[in-house]
């Protein structure tokens, strides 16, 4: 365990909910106050990743893997630039990494990047009372930022709630780049950034794609400016109840009929566009290990997952949509939630999870192949 470790490990702190619940602990990371929304992800492995996803911008997370931080952290695995997560909850730090990337602790990291964290919690505890009461506001508060428990209840309800959060645009690219094909050039996508995870495009790359990715402001007139052959919109964070301009956007690729693929935000803004609904789920799919059945085909997928929020669209038939028949081609298999659409009279499809899946599992890989035989077909 490194000093930093040690002296922050004698540090307290103390998780409260909004409900007034609250958990005490030790410092892990950096040391101070944040708030945000309290979640657990259910990964056993796969930290590194989660915390650079930019889907989980203002949110604490409580990971129910009760040992963190084993592998250290490396220069290879971040999806993004930076860590996104709002707080960090652990049970059982790990005291010394033991991996032949790792080139610092996970503490080390938390702390350099101001993430304040808190460990030595119970967290199936924990993830028990958020499974029946709700994802819920939440803050940590360690060292000088521990006060009374009414004050910093307060501070918590004074905070943001998920609902009605516009987010996308705060964790996306503000200039467009490009990632060139690997090998021989087939394709060229354009990808509106919701909040993309570096994987995505990589795993669109291997396939021939070159990838014009673009900021979550981009309009119909910068998607067509690339001359895609498809269209891609990722993963983000926030409300999509708030995405109007993602919405507009995918309507214009919509009406030219140009090949379309959605994930995560994605899939909640593709059934925006066909006119369906969205809602809040109570505690989200969040984790590496979440069952989904592809009704096309009948097999099920073990899938990664980060969203709190869900497509309501009937799942027993067809719904006519202004640009045609659409049908829930996937669904959860622990709680019956939309997990995928898929238009009929046009290429485009959607799903609610990470086929790119950084960390694991790969069962879904396979929608991106999907997306280049529509791409392909559509060009033949």
């Amino acid at each position: 365990m490194t000093t930093s470790a040690r002296k922050a490990s004698r540090v307290p702190a103390v998780l409260v909910l909004e409900d007034g619940r609250t958990f005490r602990g030790h410092a892990y990371g950096a040391v101070g106050e944040t708030l945000g929304e309290a979640v657990f992800s259910t990964g056993m492995t796969g930290y590194q990743e989660t915390l650079t996803d930019p889907s989980y911008h203002r949110q604490v997370v409580v990971m129910t893997a009760p040992h963190i931080g084993n592998t250290g952290v490396n220069d290879e695995d971040p999806e993004s630039r930076r860590i996104w997560v709002a707080g960090y909850v652990v049970r059982d730090p790990a005291r010394v990494p033991s991996n032949w990337r790792s080139v610092r602790t996970l503490d080390e990291e938390l702390t350099a990047q101001g993430v304040v964290g808190i460990s030595g919690v119970d967290t199936r505890a924990l993830t028990r009372h958020l499974r029946e009461r709700g994802a819920m506001r939440v803050g940590i508060f360690s060292g000088d930022a521990v006060t009374d428990e009414a004050a910093m209840l307060a501070r918590v309800k004074a905070a943001p709630e998920m609902t009605g959060a516009d987010l996308a645009a705060e964790v996306a690219t503000t200039e467009a780049y490009t990632v060139p094909a690997i090998g021989t050039k087939r394709l060229t996508v354009a990808a509106v950034d919701l909040g993309i995870k570096g994987m995505t495009p990589h795993r669109m790359a291997e396939r021939g794609i070159e990838v014009h990715v673009l900021p979550a402001t981009a309009t119909v007139e910068d998607v067509y400016a690339v001359d895609p052959d498809g269209v891609f919109f990722s993963n983000g964070p926030g409300d999509p109840a708030t995405a109007d301009h993602p919405v507009s956007v995918m309507r214009g690729v919509l009406e030219r009929s140009t090949p379309l693929f959605g994930i995560c935000f994605g899939n909640q803004v593709l059934g925006r566009a066909l006119g369906f609904g969205t809602y809040k789920l109570k505690y989200g799919h969040r984790g590496i290990n979440q069952p989904v059945q592809d009704r096309l085909t009948g097999k099920v997928e073990v899938t990664a997952h980060n969203h709190g929020f869900a497509v309501d669209a009937p799942v027993d038939a067809p719904s006519d949509t202004p640009y045609g028949r659409a049908e829930v081609s996937h669904v959860c298999l622990n709680d019956g939630v939309v997990e995928g659409l898929r238009l009929l009279d046009r290429p485009a499809f959607s799903v609610q999870y990470h086929p790119e899946a950084a960390a694991g599992p790969h069962d879904a890989a396979y929608l991106f192949d999907r997306f280049v035989s529509l791409m392909e077909g559509q060009r033949a």
